[in-house]
């Protein structure tokens, strides 16, 4: 556990000093959201139907920025081989870089979901659960992104290739995400896409540090 805290106090401290990694995923996630009534129109019914997808789409695509950097700056420097080799499990470090990558970008689109659904003109009763999923959701993607970003170490396109790999496994999160919201908007109960959303993220929580771990030890040898 001191190691596991260790890296994401060394990790988070980094990432604070470089603070324009985040606000590039959240400007991004500014972007894409405000860019949808200048194309579908200013129409309050289109985009109070459109919002809890358009926002869940550019938050999947937004987490996704920094995915590609998450191992591979340790890779090229060697500080990954030196994690490897520590007391502390492979598990453990990956865990503690993707719960880094989380509280850098995941928490960051929370916390400017709200706003932009008023600009969606979400209904007032989509708000809870729009967070409640995105508190599910966004750490299943940085868990499930933490392979991709795993199985791409030394690879020259990176990024494309990343994209491939995450976005299928991406798609059950961002289905269950917006139904929840739907149901809540349309008058029905959103705890079955929750309680679903809730069970991914449990299983995702032990699986994907296993993966990831033994990617980064399949891309250092």
């Amino acid at each position: 556990m001191n190691g596991f805290i260790q890296i994401v106090r060394h990790d988070l401290h980094l990432a604070l000093r470089q603070g324009m990694d985040s606000l590039m995923v959240v400007a991004f996630f500014v972007i894409a959201v405000v860019l949808f009534p200048f194309g579908v129109g200013p129409e309050p019914n289109i985009l109070a139907r459109i919002a809890p997808g358009v926002i869940w789409v550019a938050a999947l695509l937004s987490s996704m920025l920094s995915l590609e950097r998450l191992f591979q700056t340790d890779y090229d420097d060697g500080s990954l081989e030196l994690l490897a080799l520590q007391p502390v499990a492979l598990e453990i470090t990956v865990m503690a870089k993707v719960t880094v990558h989380w509280l850098t970008t995941g928490l960051p689109l929370i916390v400017a979901a709200p706003l932009l659904a008023v600009l969606m003109n979400l209904p007032d009763e989509g708000f809870v659960p729009l967070l409640i999923a995105l508190t599910l959701g966004t750490p299943a993607l940085s868990l499930i992104g933490a392979i991709g970003a795993a199985l791409i170490l030394g690879s020259r396109r990176g990024g494309i290739l990343l994209s491939l790999l995450v976005l299928p496994l991406y798609i059950p999160v961002l289905i269950f995400g917006v139904s929840a919201v739907d149901a809540v908007i349309g008058g029905f109960s959103a705890k079955p896409q929750l309680l679903i959303l809730s069970g991914l993220l449990v299983a995702a929580l032990p699986l994907c540090p296993w993966a990831g771990a033994a990617a980064v030890r399949q891309g250092i040898e």
